[in-house]
């Protein structure tokens, strides 16, 4: 496989008021795995269902309810591993993580500390063409998710909907190895594209589908290379957890925000206190919600409830071989097969359904012109209204046959652009409607010259001040394709204007 070469992004620098200080960034982002029933019951995991419709006795924790694992969730997280190039563990086990939330009836989360199913892997965060950042993974668990309180119904009491108790996630933890508030961005929106390729999330953030903790750490310049060489945590200084964040945007104001509080007290001789910490849109701040709980403060031990959980090598090379081609892969290849500039790639590749749709166009015909009318005038078009490349107008065959009619020289740029207005429009077959509404260029030379002729012969001054000024040409090459409607073939009419007036 062809893979493209990069250099990593300077970290984040934030001048103090002392000293300048760099930016250290863990994320820990919890995906929903994709499945149409929950991690340990059957009950569905439908998004918008009625309040608690969705909720077995297991996840009611009903007296006696025993968890019984769904592999397919297994399947997923494996599936998930793999394409993060991560150690897959043949042998991972469930623990209890005791805490009370009025939203988890069992009062304590099932969830993998000691032994998860998934161990180190990276991502490659792009931030420009050639530039990007290798984030490791540390791990990545699988727990079931809790339920929602809903606060804003009723003035004095609170409402529970356990719709999503029990709901399979996935929690995929980095190593602290992303150096500023952009990067942060990028490694979630990479990683939600990554988890969509491999349809194992669907990573819709508005539903609750993916959203990240972010721990942010301040250093002095040259710390984090000692961390890099000892992995001692120290040198990174005290880390804050912002739980919950559901947009990129939201991600970077609250990293940017978070770094600059913490220098802030430290720069003022305070110390900064580990503890877990909201993001307030609205004032543009974060605010304290707790503090920071330790591993020993959940009280994990083994789930009774539950074996280990072993799998075997051939299962996992068989998931492995059935991985579809992933962001980083079919980018390099499009470069390569097509033809194109990283940034078309990057493109054309955010999203499965765009990859497909442009190769379905660009099949059998130039690579970089099907690029260029995919990006420019579908997708710009597209973004203008509001869709997406699974609703657009002009599908697939019908821009492929506007590349051809443009290859045999059935029709000129300007007539295509034209042409794709109208399909967008009303539909149709693109080379039915050229022929329809007499909209194919010009070849005949003798009709070219003719147009050419008439155009020279009405202004004689601007033909004879041409010899002397050969750009002057240009003016007459558009007055004859005005005068021809834009039907004229412009290369040919390039050429005979030229040759006309004698320059």
């Amino acid at each position: 496989m062809t893979e493209l070469s990069y250099t990593e992004p300077k970290p984040k620098v934030i001048a103090g008021s002392v000293d300048d200080w760099e930016l250290v960034v863990g994320m820990e982002v919890h995906a929903q795995v994709k499945s149409d029933s929950k991690l340990f019951s059957g009950a569905s995991t439908q998004f918008g269902a009625e309040p608690n419709s969705n909720v077995s006795l297991v996840d009611a924790a009903m007296p006696g309810m025993l968890p019984v694992i769904n592999e397919y969730c297994v399947e997923q997280a494996v599936r998930t591993g793999l394409g993060l190039q991560a150690d897959i563990n043949l042998f991972s086990q469930f623990d209890r993580k005791n805490y009370f939330y009025p939203d988890l009836p069992q009062g304590y989360q099932i969830s993998q500390l000691y032994h998860p199913i998934v161990g180190e892997g990276e991502i490659l965060v792009d931030m420009e063409p050639g530039v990007a950042r290798k984030v490791r993974v540390e791990r990545i668990h699988l727990e079931q998710d809790a339920g929602k309180s809903i606060h804003d119904m009723d003035p004095e009491m609170s409402f529970v909907d356990l719709n999503r108790t029990g709901v399979a996630l996935m929690e995929i933890v980095s190593r602290p190895d992303i150096r500023g508030p952009e990067e942060a961005a990028e490694y979630v929106r990479k990683l939600r594209q990554i988890l969509r390729y491999l349809d194992t999330c669907d990573g819709n953030m508005q539903e609750g589908s993916m959203r990240a903790d972010v721990n942010v750490s301040v250093c002095k310049k040259g710390q984090y290379e000692k961390f890099r060489e000892t992995g001692d945590f120290s040198h990174l200084g005290t880390r804050c957890e912002i739980k919950n964040m559901n947009s990129m945007r939201f991600i970077q104001a609250a990293i940017d925000y978070e770094a600059r509080r913490q220098i802030a007290i430290l720069e003022d001789g305070g110390s900064i206190d580990q503890e877990t910490r909201l993001y307030d849109p609205t004032k543009g701040e974060t605010r304290s919600m707790r503090s920071k709980e330790e591993a020993h403060d959940y009280r994990y031990f083994p789930c009774p409830d539950l074996l280990p959980l072993t799998i075997e090598q051939e299962w996992v090379d068989r998931i492995r071989a059935g991985l579809p081609e992933l962001p980083d892969e079919k980018k390099a290849r499009f470069v390569t097969d097509y033809k194109m500039t990283e940034y078309d790639a990057g493109v054309l590749t955010a999203e499965t359904a765009n990859a497909t749709f442009f190769e379905e166009v660009a099949k059998g015909r130039d690579g970089k012109q099907a690029a260029n009318w995919v990006i420019n005038d579908l997708f710009g078009r597209l973004n203008k209204e509001g869709l997406s490349v699974d609703a657009t107008p002009v599908g697939a065959a019908q821009l492929g046959s506007i590349l051809d009619l443009i290859a045999k020289g059935d029709i000129s740029g300007k007539i295509a652009k034209d042409l794709f207005e109208i399909v967008w429009a009303e539909g149709g077959n693109p080379a039915e409607i050229v022929e329809a509404r007499g909209m194919r260029q010009v070849t005949d030379t003798g009709a070219i010259e003719a147009a050419v002729e008439e155009v020279i012969a009405a202004n004689p001054d601007k033909a004879s001040n041409a010899v002397q000024k050969p750009s002057m040409a240009g003016w007459f090459v558009g007055q004859v394709m005005k005068a021809t409607g834009g039907k004229a073939n412009p290369k040919a009419v390039n050429e005979i204007v030229r040759a006309k007036l004698g320059i």
